[in-house]
């Protein structure tokens, strides 16, 4: 027979690891949720970077620049980068594989890219900030969970219809949050899935690959690469500097009415250097076409994503399906709003699980302190990011964890909250007052304006937040159940 004291250690490690699993599955909703904008955020980084309209831009003066930069052997990676600006991202860039430049309308070189914070938040929502190798694993199989979670979620709930609309905000924590949790989840349900479903794929698909290489490839997972993805085109050694004018000048002739938005030298410290030049199609949800050149400017072939086989566009539309990176703003607009949804379900998850436990110990401050600790930890990060070019994940996880700790020393969940909430307020105002102090009249346009239209919005939504929930505070007695009349 089990001891007592066995089963009450074993219950403890249950439930710190339900909460890890939850936190980390918050931080991937969240930061997902704020990728959604991650060209935006990128501008927004930067706002004072040179801006190109596609049809001012001087190709022939690019060329050389491209060519120079190539040149410079300090700089070159395998691949090199010319990043042509489109009418969503009116920039355009030079870029290594670990450096970018931006580019002036005439073809001349400007200032270094900085993208640290964005970086950052990739690497967390990827990565979790761990070693790529199995970070993106043990993200993907987040997203797994995810999936069997909101299956098995709908199949325990067997009067959805019914209970379609219904939201006891009046009513006890456990109550209220379980109403918050179950509508959402249901609301959303098929947004939710698709993004299970498709986070899940990225990490998944190299032991996917592994397991496809043995069994049908005698353990070759080259061969099963270059089965989806195709092969290196055969070209002719030293064919001297990219054509960039020569290859851009087919592109509307090639691509019909797509966009063109990269052109990459691929193997470019080699003598068998080739040229693809990336298309996104508006009439195709493949992230893109690509399309390959020589060198000197003689077309070779197209990878045939946007004709090939059902399989192949579906593959390589995961990216643009996950992140919602397609037909325009509105409906980045709709992802993020869907995927702050799930980030709310994610935390109201682990809310009906505390609530349900009827036991005051350091795991409900804890979760508090996660749930008001990241996006704080987002938003400082941010901001010190405009003077700071690393360690912006040091110091994300220093002020989460700051956060988690003040919540277990405070042990008063609503003081922390509402201290919680004056406290990002307080961030996200100083992030704007930054931002305009820094780039003036920049911060209000474009791109740049879309995100501080967004942190202001959040700003109002937490500053009433705290006016209605101090207003609540005044109308109930020191019982909690209210003042009579």
């Amino acid at each position: 027979m089990i001891r007592a004291d066995t089963v009450k250690r074993a219950i403890a490690g249950h439930s710190w690891l339900g909460l890890l699993s939850g936190a980390l599955m918050y931080l991937i909703c969240l930061s997902g949720s704020l990728l959604v904008f991650s060209s935006e955020i990128e501008q927004w980084e930067q706002p004072d970077a040179p801006t190109v309209s596609p049809s001012d831009f001087n190709l022939i003066a690019a060329e050389t620049t491209f060519n120079e930069v190539i040149g410079n052997g300090a700089v070159l990676t395998p691949h090199m980068y010319l990043v042509t600006p489109t009418s969503d991202s009116p920039r355009a860039r030079i870029a290594s594989e670990k450096e970018s430049w931006f580019l002036y309308p005439n073809g001349q070189l400007g200032q270094k890219e900085r993208v640290f914070w964005s970086s950052m938040l990739r690497d967390l929502h990827y990565f979790l900030h761990l070693p790529e190798s199995w970070g993106m694993v043990l993200v993907s199989s987040l997203g797994a969970i995810l999936v069997g979670l909101i299956i098995t979620g709908l199949f325990a709930h067997p009067s959805i219809l019914r209970d379609a609309f219904a939201l006891r905000l009046n009513k006890s924590l456990q109550l209220k949050e379980t109403d918050i949790h179950n509508r959402l989840s249901v609301w959303a349900a098929p947004f939710h899935l698709t993004i299970a479903v498709t986070g899940a794929f990225f990490g998944l698909a190299l032991p996917t690959l592994a397991i496809i290489a043995e069994a049908e490839f005698a353990g070759d997972q080259q061969a099963v690469i270059e089965t989806v993805y195709g092969t290196d085109p055969q070209v002719e050694l030293n064919q001297g500097p990219i054509a960039v004018n020569a290859i851009l000048q087919q592109m509307p002739a090639l691509a019909n009415n797509g966009e063109t938005f990269l052109l990459t030298v691929h193997e470019a410290e080699s003598a068998a250097r080739f040229v693809g030049v990336s298309v996104q199609h508006k009439d195709s949800m493949i992230y893109s076409e690509n399309y390959l050149f020589t060198t000197a400017g003689a077309f070779i072939r197209t990878d045939g994503w946007k004709d090939g086989s059902v399989g192949k566009k579906v593959l390589y539309s995961i990216y643009r399906l996950h992140f919602g990176n397609f037909s325009g703003y509105w409906v980045k607009v709709a992802y993020f709003i869907l995927g702050m949804s799930l980030t709310i379900v994610a935390a109201s998850g682990v809310n009906v699980w505390l609530a349900k436990r009827r036991v005051e110990d350091g795991l409900s401050d804890l979760w508090a302190g996660v749930v008001w600790g990241s996006p704080l930890a987002l938003t400082l990060s941010a901001g010190i990011s405009f003077w700071l070019d690393s360690d912006l994940a040091a110091i994300f996880w220093l002020v989460l964890g700051g956060s988690s700790m003040l919540a277990l020393y405070l042990r008063d969940l609503v003081r922390f909250k509402s201290l919680a909430r004056r406290l990002n307020a307080l961030g996200l105002g100083a992030l704007l007052v930054i931002q305009v102090v820094l780039f003036g009249e920049d911060a209000l346009r474009s791109a740049a304006m879309i995100v501080n239209q967004i942190i202001f919005a959040l700003l109002v939504a937490l500053v009433l937040a705290e006016a209605m929930q101090n207003r609540l505070s005044r109308r109930l007695g020191p019982t909690g159940f209210g003042v009579s009349q």
